[in-house]
């Protein structure tokens, strides 16, 4: 294969060499989360947000000093945009406790519950009428 690059070589005072690679396809692993890393990345995040959140509260205080000195416009509007942001972190915070309730709950409905596969009536048949009776007027109620 040619090498097209001659003047970037020479502009570089380099020589690129150009190697045929073999492409295969690539496997890709599935990883399951555990438990134990779910817990760790939420208390990561959490921890993460409340960081953030006190950062943007002093920035707030500091910002709204500065456009009560100044009275600067341009000192209220980054004030009001650094409200805005810790707000949404902050929701960003309850959603966080929201995805941990789903995932938990997503983990526990897989877990095996009680199935009756193969119900059996011992009984004779009118016995049997009348429980379905019963059963069908009970449910339409």
């Amino acid at each position: 294969m040619k090498n097209n690059y001659g003047d970037l070589d020479n502009a570089l005072n380099i020589e690129s060499k150009i190697i045929e690679v073999e492409k295969t396809p690539t496997e890709i692993e599935i990883l399951v989360s555990k438990p134990d890393d779910i817990k760790k990345d939420y208390e990561y995040t959490r921890a993460n947000l409340y960081s953030l959140i006190e950062k943007g509260q002093e920035a707030i205080n500091g910002i709204m000093e500065l456009a009560g000195d100044g009275g600067s416009p341009r000192a209220y509007e980054v004030a009001g945009q650094l409200i805005k942001s810790v707000a949404d972190t902050t929701d960003k915070l309850i959603d966080l406790q929201k995805k941990l309730k789903d995932v938990e709950e997503d983990t526990s409905s897989r877990s095996p519950s009680s199935v009756t596969n193969n119900a059996v009536f011992v009984g004779s048949t009118s016995e049997l009428s009348k429980l379905l009776k019963q059963g069908f007027l009970n449910n339409k109620e």
